[in-house]
């Protein structure tokens, strides 16, 4: 059994209360068996950008319906809507890929120089960092010697101490993610979720639909993309799909109707 398998049911496993199931995912040879396939397994890409997936994605169903329901409320007209609409969603998803890319770069950046730092520490002042250690270990619950015996294994070997010195120390983990498949991922919910509000206005540069119909259909589009969105999320956090939507639902919704009452409170603003 492959290691994200046996992750899965043991999740399931103890969603449900299956004691049975989780008893047998945790036999000795179980467990040894899918640790032994897990090197061979590749993370999932789902799993690794789902946060710059649900990120770009709300943020464009948000911002690009809040276009359309800003410019309905002031009663501006459709090609008011796509003009704004389609401006807001390639500005802003280049913007927020861009803006994706140099913090997940600069992340890593900031994450390879302290552990730089962790190794030339370690180099010049081993008995410094041991000493450090100790200290996080004492803090952590530990007693003295486990502790000194938990030191003793870590900086036994020195790759092993440096990852714990980023660890224990900063509260560290290096990110796996690639900055531009980060930005790429970003970028591309971003436009696809966000045109989800304009596509009916689209549309209706072919086949004319009156405003108000087109408005609803509008509201109904982006409302249906938040929620698949938000239930996205479950394929990581396995918590409950319906929640977990009705919960974007509810966010995405809320900024959509401050729009539309600024934009109508503001319509008569130029007259």
């Amino acid at each position: 059994m492959s290691f994200t398998k046996r992750l899965d049911q043991a999740r399931e496993a103890f969603r449900t209360g299956d004691t049975a199931t989780a008893g047998h995912l945790h036999d000795p040879a179980a467990v040894a068996a899918a640790l032994t396939a897990r090197t061979d397994e590749r993370p999932s890409l789902m799993g690794t950008y789902i946060k710059s997936i649900v990120y770009g994605g709300l943020d464009g169903i948000i911002t690009t319906f809040a276009v359309v329901s800003g410019v309905a409320g002031a009663q501006l007209g459709a090609s008011i809507i796509l003009i704004l609409g389609i401006a807001n969603l390639l500005a802003d998803g280049f913007s927020m890929g861009t803006g994706d890319y140099l913090s997940t770069k600069s992340e890593r950046e900031f994450y390879h120089k302290e552990a730089k730092r962790q190794a030339w520490e370690i180099d010049n002042f081993a008995e410094g960092q041991k000493a450090e250690l100790m200290a996080l270990y004492l803090q952590g619950g530990y007693t003295q010697e486990e502790a000194q015996q938990l030191v003793a294994i870590q900086s036994a070997n020195k790759a092993r101490w440096v990852h714990t010195m980023m660890v224990e120390e900063l509260n560290m983990l290096e990110d796996d993610g690639s900055p531009i498949y980060n930005a790429i991922a970003t970028f591309l919910a971003f436009i696809v979720a966000g045109s989800m509000p304009l596509a009916v206005y689209v549309i209706g540069l072919v086949t004319p639909i009156a405003t108000d119909t087109a408005f609803i259909i509008s509201i109904l589009s982006a409302g249906v993309a938040l929620f698949l969105l938000g239930a996205a999320k479950v394929y990581v956090t396995h918590l409950n799909a319906i929640r977990s939507g009705m919960e974007m639902l509810l966010v995405g919704g809320f900024a959509a109707v401050v729009a539309y009452v600024v934009g109508a409170l503001l319509k008569n603003i130029g007259g």
